[in-house]
């Protein structure tokens, strides 16, 4: 299925809640104030967040038994919920956790249940597998109750950072719990009067305590702040938990007004955006496959002796993806659509993700005895690309070395980031099969620039929605595509933007080099840094020309073999693509 993000707004359609609290139980002890945290939250969704009240639905008490719970939720399966909707869902009241075969499982309790019938309960993941049917892109839980069994795949890496109108393009299901299994909630302190701990201290997050960058309110930054408020509060014995369950974007409490918004305002040919930090949330995290491929990487990079397991290790990976990424998965002979490009695009990008994490992780660390795994991995999984040139509908062909180009860009970014040029070097250098092309346009970077460029002569990045009309599309799609996982792995934060620009300079002049070495034209593919040069004060590309021009040969990059390791060759593609630059009339 093509990739929500580019169906989705950058901002919210209307905003949803299902608001449940319960004081009074049927078969089990009272509480004291589950029922005005619940309406405190349905009066801060209206006053401070803009919820409509006929948009809430609110179940108190005797009103919140099983059915009502379970038809409320559903609910919000009909058609009348939109894909640009937000869905609050919000508990109050008791959990409870019972020990199964597999582990541990979370109930939610109505009003109505009994505590020794099982099937009287609400199980966690009931709601959490219904969730998908909820075609709103943003859902987040808030249960003010304790209980276990909280299956989430994800937390955000400490101080990562997204792009804000990202966050809005990108599903997540997320929650957030009052406690764990066999802890007590405080139905009592904390902050406010007549409300639990926690639930003072999220109200407290809602009304600004939780606010970042601009003004905003997220799910992770209000995490963030009740986790520390409630584990450091004297009323309180309990630890929030918190996950996300389904997608990797982030919801959007609250976002910039005013003087804030106008400087995220919409800009069609810059692709203008905001980079927001997420504060640390120190929880234990459960390993993903993922994570575990990463951290194995980075525990043989690490051993002395890691050559042998490490490329067994990456042969296994090359494998994997080229058996994922094959021609088989696509018909080469499918018309051009722009909804097939985005199905692929997708499909690419999801097939590609540990490959290009692996092959960051090893740049970003590798010395010279790993430098060669890197050549083998790009090689092996550029080799069956080179043989398919002659077949129908070229588009689709070129496309398939997009995913060769996110793993370029992906270890690029990373050598660039800990200024391992060494690595990068290695990676613009990297021959592909000689028997194709003899001595001529042979290197890895050479055949790639040459696909992409195709692809966007024929405008291929500008047909996906909100890059029609970018001075360069394909650079900003891929600036906001890779971001997550690379500020996950390196923790780049607001620096980001400047090695994106430096990888790109550097990738546009080792082509131009190459070019001019060949007797061609001086041409290298321009990204972000192309209308950033509008601005010569600030132009990063002229940030990297002085650099050169201050060491010369004992630039960095050249020491490390690029460029043919020689100034004056530099010179001789730097002083021509800068007049080339000069030559966009971007205005």
């Amino acid at each position: 299925m093509p990739d929500s993000r580019h169906l989705l707004k950058k901002n919210y359609e209307t905003s949803r809640a299902l608001i449940i609290g319960i004081n009074k139980y049927k078969n089990t002890a009272p509480l004291g104030y589950a029922v005005s945290d619940a309406t405190a939250i349905r009066k801060i969704l209206i006053d401070a967040l803009g919820f409509y009240a006929k948009n809430i639905i609110t179940l108190l008490d005797e009103e919140a038994i099983k059915n009502n719970v379970l038809k409320a939720f559903h609910s919000f399966t009909s058609d009348n919920v939109n894909v640009d909707d937000r869905l609050v869902v919000f508990f109050a009241g008791h959990g409870h956790t019972k020990t199964g075969s597999r582990g541990e499982v979370g109930f939610l309790v109505p009003h109505d249940a009994c505590m020794d019938d099982s099937s009287s309960l609400i199980r966690w993941d009931e709601l959490t597998r219904n969730a998908e049917l909820i075609k709103a892109k943003h859902i987040l839980f808030i249960m003010d109750a304790c209980y276990g069994g909280l299956a989430v795949n994800r937390y955000s890496q400490a101080g990562s950072s997204r792009f804000l109108k990202d966050m809005y393009q990108r599903r997540s299901r997320q929650v957030i719990t009052a406690g764990k299994a066999n802890e007590v909630v405080s139905d009592s302190g904390g902050p406010l009067p007549n409300h639990s701990v926690f639930t003072g201290h999220l109200i407290e997050g809602i009304k600004g305590g939780a606010a970042i960058e601009y003004g905003v309110i997220t799910a992770n930054s209000l995490m963030a702040y009740v986790y520390k408020k409630v584990a450091n509060d004297i009323d309180s014995d309990q630890t929030p938990h918190y996950g996300q369950f389904d997608g990797d974007g982030d919801f959007i409490l609250k976002a910039p007004t005013t003087v804030e918004a106008e400087e995220l305002s919409e800009n069609d040919n810059k692709g203008f955006d905001v980079l927001i930090s997420t504060p640390d949330i120190k929880i234990s995290e459960n390993n993903t496959t993922l994570k575990e491929k990463t951290d194995y990487v980075k525990e043989l990079l690490s051993s002395q002796k890691p050559q042998i397991k490490l490329h067994d290790f990456i042969v296994g990976e090359v494998r994997r993806f080229l058996s994922l990424t094959g021609e088989d998965n696509f018909a080469s002979h499918d018309n051009f659509s722009g909804e097939e490009l985005l199905k692929r695009l997708s499909y690419y990008e999801n097939n590609s993700k540990e490959l290009s994490a692996i092959i960051a992780i090893i740049s970003y660390r590798a010395t010279d005895g790993e430098f060669s795994i890197l050549s083998k991995i790009i090689s092996r999984a550029s080799d069956r690309f080179i043989d398919s040139e002659n077949e129908p509908t070229p588009v689709w062909i070129n496309l398939r070395w997009y995913t060769l180009l996110l793993i370029l860009y992906h270890a690029g970014i990373a050598a660039t980031a800990n200024k391992n040029y060494g690595s990068l070097a290695e990676i613009f250098c990297t021959k592909l099969d000689d028997s194709k092309y003899g001595n001529k346009e042979n290197l890895f970077v050479q055949k790639l620039s040459g696909k992409m460029l195709t692809l966007s002569n024929s405008q291929v990045f500008q047909k996906i929605p909100g890059h029609e009309r970018q001075y360069t599309p394909q650079s900003e799609y891929i600036f906001r595509q890779i971001q997550p996982m690379l500020d996950d792995l390196f923790f780049f934060g607001k620096g980001y933007d400047s090695v994106f620009d430096e990888f790109e300079v550097l990738y546009a002049l080792v082509i131009a080099d190459l070019r001019i070495q060949a007797g061609n034209d001086c041409w290298g593919p321009v990204g972000r840094f192309g209308w950033k040069h509008m601005d010569r004060e600030n132009s990063p590309f002229l940030k990297i020309l002085a650099e050169a021009e201050s060491f010369k040969d004992q630039w960095p990059p050249i020491k490390a073999g690029m460029f043919g390791g020689n100034y004056n060759r530099f010179t001789a593609a730097a002083y021509p693509f800068k007049e080339y630059l000069n030559k966009l009339n971007w205005y």
